[in-house]
């Protein structure tokens, strides 16, 4: 049976597409190893089916995808929010694994033991107990915790996780290649490269996965952008060592004065009746694809909730709560993107380098690494 990759799964989702990291490139002058021939389809090969040892090692990320810290997204949010942001990672070859990341004040650690996900914020003193519970099937084979468990910053930033989402959903939209080699936390690697073709519309220009020459699988993932020669979003490893791992890293007892919480899970709320007494979840509110590839578009509901502002004053849903200092999410699209509307409605919609969101003043919001219009067309049709 194929051993669990090292990502905490929680969301990873999402981007089905973002990714991320520094860079990890060769100082000034360094010459690109020499390595024998490979052919592209070795290398997706070797992607799809990547296993990662028993390693210790940093991930660093580095974005430039222009998105805000979305309030309620944790540690995946920080990560995706931009800037410069790195974590330790340990992963004892099998399942267990522990993550570790600076949140300002303090840090929170993950540790996954085989049975139960904790984590701990040091800055707040509090430990959240997720039970793996049921699995699921993901794409790649890999079995997965229940939707309660939490979303790990390992997910967005590990790049045996990144580099199979991305393989698995664009390989037969792109034309694919080896270009070069690179060296990447010490260790040669050749570059594969995934490129959309000519009918995709998308704004990403290509996506870069640097594999270990050695041990096959993805150091490091790099997306590019139309327009652009920096990445839009790096994540890859700066430093790795590959062997066995200390078992007393991947157990975890919360300390004495911490606060230990279970979370509702996800039957629990949806049955739960929002203030107007109709559920907030539901078949509508999860998401769904329209396109394939590259101009991929995913399709949501947000729960009523998230429509009020933080602090859940009606009067900040309203037009003009971005003025009036609302932080919901309604108020954070009106403040970042511009007003749009159509026969699908009217909403905001907001534009980085690496794709457009569309938020409807009911809350309907489409997404993808695709221009404005794709996204309209999507609603239209929806």
């Amino acid at each position: 049976m194929r051993r669990r990759n090292i990502a905490l799964t929680a969301s990873a989702g999402v981007a089905a597409g973002a990714l991320g990291l520094t860079s990890m490139t060769l100082p000034a002058g360094a010459q690109s190893p020499q390595l024998p021939q490979v052919s592209a389809d070795e290398l997706v090969a070797s992607v799809m089916e990547s296993d990662p040892p028993a390693l210790a090692g940093r991930i660093t990320v580095h974005n430039e995808l222009g998105l805000p810290a979305l309030p309620g997204a944790g540690e995946a949010g920080e990560l995706l929010s931009g800037g410069d942001k790195s974590m330790r990672v340990w992963y004892d070859g099998q399942q267990r694994q522990r993550i570790s990341m600076s949140n300002g004040s303090g840090e929170t650690t993950v540790v996954d033991d085989g049975n139960t996900v904790w984590k701990w914020d040091s800055a707040e003193r509090t430990v959240v107990k997720y039970s793996h519970g049921e699995s699921s099937q993901g794409e790649s084979g890999t079995k997965r915790p229940d939707a309660g468990t939490p979303a790990a910053p390992s997910e967005i930033a590990q790049p045996s996780e990144i580099a199979q989402r991305l393989v698995g959903k664009l390989r037969d939209t792109s034309t694919v290649q080896v270009d070069g080699t690179a060296s990447v936390a010490g260790r040669d690697a050749y570059e594969l490269v995934l490129t959309p073709k000519p009918n995709e519309r998308t704004k990403l220009r290509e996506v870069r996965i640097a594999v270990g020459a050695e041990s096959r699988i993805p150091l490091r993932v790099e997306v590019n952008t139309n327009g652009s020669s920096d990445p839009a979003l790096r994540a890859g490893f700066s430093e790795l060592s590959t062997g066995e791992q200390d078992a007393e890293l991947f157990q975890f007892t919360p300390p004495e004065d911490a606060k230990v919480r279970t979370p509702e899970k996800p039957e629990e709320r949806s049955s739960a009746p929002s203030r107007q007494g109709s559920s907030d979840s539901g078949d509508d509110n999860r998401p769904r694809t329209e396109g394939t590839g590259w101009d991929t578009v995913v399709l949501s509901r947000l729960p009523e909730n998230a429509m009020r502002s933080s602090a859940g004053d009606d009067e900040q849903s309203a037009p003009g709560a971005a003025e009036a200092g609302g932080t919901g999410v309604r108020a954070m699209a009106e403040r970042m993107g511009s007003p749009v509307s159509g026969s699908w409605g009217h909403g905001w919609v907001i534009n980085t380098s690496v794709g457009s969101a569309v938020l409807t003043s009911d809350g309907r919001v489409a997404a993808g690494a695709v221009p404005q219009q794709v996204l309209i067309e999507a609603l239209r049709d929806s």
